[in-house]
């Protein structure tokens, strides 16, 4: 995107850090609220946001999974778009193979394709689902200062998995608006500006997410909240997986508090549905352009994970500023950040756990009586 700056240094360090950090903070904070109507959420959990998956702490789902992973087949890629597919859709195979909890049908059934023996380049299934843009911000990150080579790292990334070209979209928007978020202070952060050139960036752009947009533009214009945004979309009750609904939701969050990043995961967390998808995408984008030091503290303290920890995440982002410095110099060699991989089966079994419990819990009171969501009113898109 034009009128943007480069962060360097340090400030690169704590860009990159911001997006995968703040894609783990809305990604757990939204994990104990999946799939709950947004009364129910505020039942369980009360009005605030806050850690509430075990014992006041949070832990990430596949969507920082992924993000790491992606991160990794960065550092592998050597700048090579196909070289990270392949970095990437290895790295697929063994993720799934470590029982992941929660995994995306339409995922399931392209990792399912890799480890039978299709290539990353016909592995992907025909979905419109929202997998592949829950891994797009730090593409975005650490590549938007070269636009137009974006377009073909979000397609290898996407392909692996989806081949729906609304997939394809929706993923390169969360990757642009986290290349204007990280090029610039979030005071920078300008709607009019980004909506009408993330658009002709897409080039390939349907009626669907045009009409998506321009409301989008229309609702921010006239100072509505996230959830008359929602509404509008006929998401009152819930963000569902489809792209074209988590990924403008995401965006309004972000456009509307730019800066703020406590405001932006709280109201889009707040919508209910797929929640933890849909936080972990507004916290990727806006985490990349406030840095991990705006993030807050009494979130960050209470995430606990192993092996892919806050500590781990931030040791990767060095990595990425080394090799992909966003600049005119020459990027390191910096190869992939070493993870302690016999953790992860007993760490995924403990999560299974976890969420097991969470289900028996949503079977017992208190529940919604369909009657505390207000009328959000605008057009139904």
């Amino acid at each position: 995107m034009n009128g943007t700056t480069t962060p360097s240094g340090s400030d690169r360090v704590e860009r990159l850090a911001g997006c995968l950090l703040g894609t783990a903070l809305g990604d757990s904070l939204g994990l104990p609220r999946e799939g709950l109507t947004p009364g129910r959420a505020r039942r369980l959990f009360g009005a605030d946001l806050h850690h509430s998956l075990v014992l006041g702490r949070g832990m990430v789902s596949d969507d920082t999974e992924h993000t790491c992973m992606v991160a990794q087949a960065l550092l592998a890629s050597g700048g090579d778009p196909d070289r990270f597919a392949r970095a990437l859709a290895w790295k697929l195979r063994f993720w799934i193979l470590a029982l992941p909890a929660g995994v995306g049908l339409g995922t399931a059934r392209a990792i399912g394709k890799l480890l039978l023996g299709w290539p990353p380049s016909s592995s992907g299934v025909r979905s419109a689902g929202n997998g592949p843009a829950m891994r797009a911000a730090i593409l975005g990150a650490c590549l938007g200062t070269e636009p137009r080579n974006l377009r073909g790292w979000v397609r290898a990334s996407t392909r692996c998995t989806h081949t729906d070209p609304r997939a394809e979209r929706a993923a390169f928007l969360v990757a642009c608006a986290a290349a204007h978020a990280s090029t610039r202070a979030p005071a920078g952060v300008n709607a009019e500006e980004f909506l009408p050139r993330a658009i002709d960036a897409l080039g390939d752009a349907d009626d669907e997410i045009r009409c998506v947009l321009d409301s989008l533009g229309a609702h921010l214009a006239r100072g509505a909240s996230v959830r008359e945004f929602a509404g509008s979309l006929g998401l009152a009750r819930g963000v569902s997986g489809y792209a074209y609904h988590t990924v403008p939701v995401a965006l309004y969050g972000w456009l509307r508090h730019p800066g703020d990043f406590r405001a932006a995961v709280t109201e889009v967390v707040a919508l209910g549905g797929d929640a933890d998808t849909t936080g972990a995408i507004v916290g990727g984008i806006v985490g990349a352009g406030v840095g991990c030091a705006a993030l807050p503290r009494d979130w960050t303290d209470r995430l606990v994970e192993w092996p892919r920890s806050a500590s781990w995440m931030k040791a990767l982002a060095g990595r990425l500023a080394a090799r992909f410095p966003g600049d005119a110099s020459p990027g390191s060699n910096a190869r992939e950040l070493p993870l302690f991989r016999p953790a992860v089966l007993p760490r995924n079994i403990l999560f299974l756990a976890i969420v097991l419990a969470h289900g028996f819990r949503r079977l017992l009171p208190p529940y919604s009586d369909g009657a505390d969501i207000p009328p959000t009113g605008g057009t139904r898109v």
